[in-house]
């Protein structure tokens, strides 16, 4: 009796998985995001400096009502828009979780500061509509 309600169960999963992968395919076209998901478009890293690299990453993201694209755990995503109007940057929780995060001086971008002393620094820009971070 076990082994049919095993058999039951299996069948039932891939039956879910195919009606979700269904509906994925008839409601998300090509190139469309899930809502409240990014992805990154372009990274682009210069270290012609010493012992300091640049980062600018460019992200697209389909965020819910409410919602803007930001940065979570050191990827992209979309988190509540009061924290980017206000630009209280350390809200969406941008650092990795044994990283310290603080607020610029003029509050243009925050700081994620690694337990060894290692710092990065990421700013955020504003130009026709979009805004780009640079680490």
């Amino acid at each position: 009796m076990q082994p049919v309600r095993v058999a039951w169960a299996l069948a039932a999963a891939a039956a879910a998985l195919s009606l979700l992968a269904l509906f994925q395919a008839h409601f998300l076209r090509e190139g469309q995001l899930a809502a409240g998901t990014c992805e990154i478009i372009t990274l682009d890293r210069d270290s012609t400096q010493p012992k300091r690299t640049i980062a600018r990453q460019t992200a697209r993201c389909a965020c819910r009502k409410g919602q803007i694209a930001g940065t979570t755990r050191a990827s992209p995503a979309c988190v509540d828009a009061h924290i980017v109007r206000s630009r209280q940057w350390c809200e969406m929780m941008p650092c990795l979780d044994d990283e310290g995060c603080d607020l610029l001086v003029n509050r243009s971008g925050w700081r994620c500061a690694q337990p060894g002393g290692r710092v990065k620094t990421t700013t955020v820009s504003y130009s026709a509509g979009m805004s780009s971070l640079t680490s």
